[in-house]
């Protein structure tokens, strides 16, 4: 693995060799998240974007990820999801094109599937056990579905407030579910404290640096995806990403300047953080100009549970993501992101649970905000899958089935449709 040259504190600066610090910058406390930093040179000098891995999935990318080329990997299919372009969209908002990434097709029904593949992944190669993790429940499903596949067992820690369905999919592949009667803030504390008293291996997002490392690879995707031709790489010039603790804002971030310093696109798209209104701590401090590194945790309650999150752990990176990228932090409330989840499955058949509705919900808002060119190529990232989500679902739909008992009842509803 010596493509990996070493760990990047994002508050100070501070430098460690690789295996030198486990997680985070110790001079920061559970703060100091950590960039991977990569000898570009090297692996252009191994690999070539016409000369990436003949396989299905982020493993098609291995070479730019931190793991060695012949370390063994999860069986499972992650990444590889669709990319719809909605011409329909695009003309409603006043765009050139608008595209649909529908990450609720990996194993699990989310992106989360990315950080998860790669975090079990490096667990077994260095004979890790047992890996662990808060989630408000994809990130929980994700691991504990990747880690069945190898027989891996996980504790996770979830807030009880937590869709039922969630749950029951963690049970479902045989996770130790523990439930915290608290906020996702608490299960990520307590699952810290047992972290350091068990020895376990931590998949949390913003404490665990490689999380993003996996998450990077759905902007490898997007921008294989957009090319004209196989073996070439084409960058949009808007993604619209979610945004809860950050860390798929920044993943996506981190793809993207990954094959700016390859060469392989030549330009960074413009990123656009999307949050709910009642769990928006990053748009506050982009708004006001408050230093990441200082926010102070918000009571965060929304609908939209996958983005909930009072104290962003990767809020130095999420906040580097929209700054660097000329981008901006929007919000929007639960009532426009409970409405987007049929707004963007009648538009484009893509049912996105509500965190992944809030990304397209963003679309409409900065649409109306006039952030939008004529000719602008944009990217919707749909996060997560509506069956996770059914009881947000049936609130989003206004109309009752028609009850139809005989033909010639089917004939009278039919009169009044059509």
């Amino acid at each position: 693995m010596d493509h990996v040259v070493g760990l990047k504190c994002t508050i100070c600066g501070k430098e460690y060799a690789p295996g030198e610090v486990e997680y985070i910058c110790p001079d920061h406390g559970d703060d100091g998240n950590l960039d991977v930093l990569y000898d570009y040179d090297r692996i252009a000098d191994r690999v070539s974007k016409t000369g990436l891995a003949d396989v299905t999935g982020i493993w098609r990318y291995k070479a730019l990820m931190p793991i060695d080329i012949d370390a063994p990997v999860p069986p499972l299919v992650v990444g590889a999801t669709p990319l719809y372009r909605v011409d329909n969209v695009a003309q409603q908002i006043g765009a050139g094109q608008v595209w649909i990434k529908d990450d609720g097709r990996n194993p699990t029904a989310s992106l989360k599937d990315r950080a998860s593949a790669l975090i079990v992944a490096r667990a077994g190669v260095e004979g890790r056990d047992l890996v662990t993790t808060a989630s408000t429940g994809n990130a929980a499903a994700a691991l504990a579905g990747v880690a069945a596949s190898v027989q891996m067992p996980t504790v996770i820690f979830v807030p009880a407030s937590a869709p039922p369905a969630k749950i029951t999919q963690l049970l479902v592949y045989g996770a130790n579910v523990l439930l915290v009667d608290g906020t996702y803030d608490d299960a990520f504390e307590l699952c810290l404290k047992a972290t350091h008293k068990y020895g376990w291996y931590c998949r949390n997002t913003g404490y665990n640096p490689y999380t993003a490392e996996g998450k990077k690879t759905v902007s490898y995707e997007i921008c294989e995806q957009l090319a004209d031709r196989p073996g070439q790489f084409s960058a949009p010039d808007t993604i619209l990403v979610s945004v809860g603790d950050g860390n798929i804002i920044s993943g996506v971030h981190k793809g993207l300047r990954d094959l700016l310093a390859l060469g392989w696109i030549d330009k960074m798209p413009r990123l656009i953080g999307v949050q709910a209104e009642g769990s928006a701590a990053m748009y506050k401090a982009w708004k006001e100009g408050i230093n990441p590194a200082k926010m102070e945790p918000i009571d965060a309650q929304t609908v939209a549970d996958s983005i909930s999150a009072g104290l962003p752990r990767d809020r130095v990176k999420a906040m580097r993501a929209v700054t660097e990228t000329g981008g901006a932090y929007i919000t929007v409330s639960d009532d426009e992101i409970i409405a987007a989840i049929p707004k963007l499955a009648q538009m484009s058949g893509v049912f996105a649970e509500p965190a992944a509705s809030a990304a397209y919900a963003g679309l409409l808002k900065a649409s109306g905000l006039g952030m939008f060119s004529a000719d602008e190529r944009i990217v919707v990232l749909s996060t997560g899958n509506g069956l996770k989500d059914i009881a947000s679902a049936q609130k989003s739909v206004r109309q009752a089935p028609k009850i139809a008992p005989t033909l010639d009842e089917v004939d009278r509803i039919i009169s009044e449709i059509i």
